[in-house]
């Protein structure tokens, strides 16, 4: 596989496009039991974007939120969006009305794709954003005929795609490669959720870089690809939604990873050569009698990110699929990957080698670089790392080294064969089964509670989902610890609300007062 034959366009609307043509008739996605082929993703994806430029006050550059789950109606729009021109903002479809605001002002979303099951939630806060049109989903619509919506700014995807020309014509779209194609949301230390402005040149230049990395396992037009994974996380927009589809392979979209029994009826009759995962799904899998009952004779190569690899996970796949791991590092920063293992070729407990274009340098406190095997800030520098946090000049200055390097956040040690291996994190984030939970965040919904006196979010090991959410709080008078869960479950999408909620006469400080989460991990 060469890297040509993934991508030869600048604009990512341009590389779908060409690829949909490329490709034609054969299968591009399959949910449940419904697929549809190359051919079908670009008449749905070209009637979205034609029916996005006809949009009167709508102009090339704003920002489209796009907010649903692994369903087919995700990659018709998300493609539309940037066909169209605009820029497309991936939204976790389980936040909470708060977390959507958020998102949606700092954006200045204008347009806002959805289910119809989170209308009610966007009602809570629309009059305080820019959103002027909003579209509605039905996971199932595809298969049924369109129906109205009352409101006016209202209006069923199935009805776009009913009523839309399939002959229609697109404006020409005049952008750079250096232009934002979208803006990946993502936390930091202040618990503040940034906007990671990513170009179409950052995109796919991953794209071509990971592909040049997993040349080996992967084949173009042959691959039936397992896609569990978000598609509004990076590591799969990238991965499955522009490197998998760009090769003409077929993704099998998973909306509910969460529910394995049903997981593994939908892939039991599927030949798949690839599956993407993390530790948690690989376990939960493996440890299935259905799952090690599936005939795994096709598969070629499976692939890790978001959260450090376990060797117990590792050796248990291989064990029941007779299949190897392939861990990458990334993040979203970053489109996302910087690093990878090569497929066939792993070593386990590492996080693999950079990337072609990639530099990678391990730095101390003071920013020196350090010497190999010596531990220290991983920082970088490769075509796939961002422009900068949308609309935050100061956090975009902080987060770049004086010499341009990306500062990961995470303390890293480079090996003597060149590999690289993650040894702990500098930012206080925890990573409940792949997800990124900031302690402050947790912290702020907490004491908005008038019960609530201080608070500290710690991340503790969990053989369920890595690392489990524990809060401590000091309180102003009596109220239960399943009172104030229940407060985080109406403020925070579930994988954030704390597992245990400890109540405690003082939190452990220093002598400036800081709270000493450290203290409380040990506990």
């Amino acid at each position: 596989m060469q890297s040509e034959t993934v991508c030869t366009s600048s604009l990512l609307g341009d590389f779908f496009e060409q690829t949909m043509a490329k490709h034609s008739e054969k299968p591009a996605y399959r949910c449940g039991q419904h697929t549809v082929t190359f051919s079908e993703m670009e008449i749905s994806s070209r009637q979205f974007a034609n029916w996005l430029q006809t949009l009167p006050g709508l102009s090339q550059g704003d920002r489209v939120a796009v907010q649903l789950p692994n369903i087919i109606q995700y990659p018709i729009t998300a493609y539309g969006v940037l066909r169209a021109g605009m820029v497309l903002v991936n939204t976790n479809p389980l936040y909470t009305p708060r977390e959507m605001q958020h998102q949606f002002v700092d954006s200045q979303t204008k347009v806002v794709v959805l289910l119809r099951s989170k209308l009610s939630d966007l009602a809570s806060f629309i009059a305080d954003t820019q959103i002027e049109h909003v579209v509605v989903v039905d996971p199932g619509d595809l298969l049924s005929e369109p129906e109205r919506v009352e409101e006016s700014n209202q209006v069923l995807l199935h009805s776009i795609l009913a009523t839309q020309p399939k002959e229609s014509v697109l404006a020409p779209v005049n952008q750079h490669k250096d232009d934002v194609a979208i803006i990946q949301y993502t936390g930091g230390t202040t618990g503040v959720s940034k906007g990671a402005s990513l170009s179409h040149n950052n995109v796919l230049s991953n794209v071509v870089q990971v592909a040049d990395r997993i040349k080996t396992g992967c084949r173009v037009g042959k691959e039936v690809f397992i896609s569990p994974l978000p598609l509004y996380h990076i590591y799969a927009f990238t991965v499955n939604m522009t490197l998998m589809f760009g090769l003409g392979n077929l993704n099998v979209l998973i909306p509910n990873p969460r529910d394995i029994p049903g997981f593994i009826e939908s892939i039991k009759d599927i030949p798949f050569t690839g599956m993407a995962g993390i530790n948690t799904l690989f376990v939960g899998l493996c440890n299935q009698q259905a799952f090690r009952d599936l005939d795994f004779s096709h598969l070629r190569l499976t692939t890790s990110g978001g959260t450090a690899l376990t060797q117990d996970a590792a050796s248990l796949w291989k064990k029941v699929t007779g299949c190897t791991i392939t861990e990458g590092y990334g993040l979203s920063e970053t489109s996302p990957v910087l690093t990878f293992n090569e497929p066939g070729n792993e070593e386990i407990g590492t996080i693999g080698k950079p990337l072609e274009d990639t530099l990678i340098d391990i730095r101390d406190l003071e920013g020196n670089s350090v010497e190999e095997g010596q531990e220290g800030e991983m920082v970088a520098k490769g075509p796939q790392v961002m422009l900068g946090y949308w609309g935050r000049e100061e956090a975009t200055k902080d987060a770049f080294t004086k010499d341009g390097y990306f500062r990961t956040g995470d303390v890293a040690v480079k090996l003597p064969d060149g590999k690289y291996k993650i040894v702990d994190r500098i930012k206080d984030m925890i990573i409940v089964s792949g997800f990124n939970v900031y302690p402050n965040e947790v912290e702020s919904v907490l004491c908005s509670h008038d019960a609530v006196l201080e608070a500290a979010v710690v991340g503790k090991p969990s053989d369920k989902t890595q690392e489990a959410v524990w809060a401590y709080v000091t309180v102003k008078h009596d109220i239960s610890p399943d009172a104030l869960r229940s407060f985080c479950r109406e403020q925070l999408t579930g994988y954030k609300v704390p597992e245990q909620v400890v109540i405690l006469e003082q939190l452990p400080k220093s002598s400036v007062g800081k709270i000493l989460r450290r203290s409380l991990r040990d506990q």
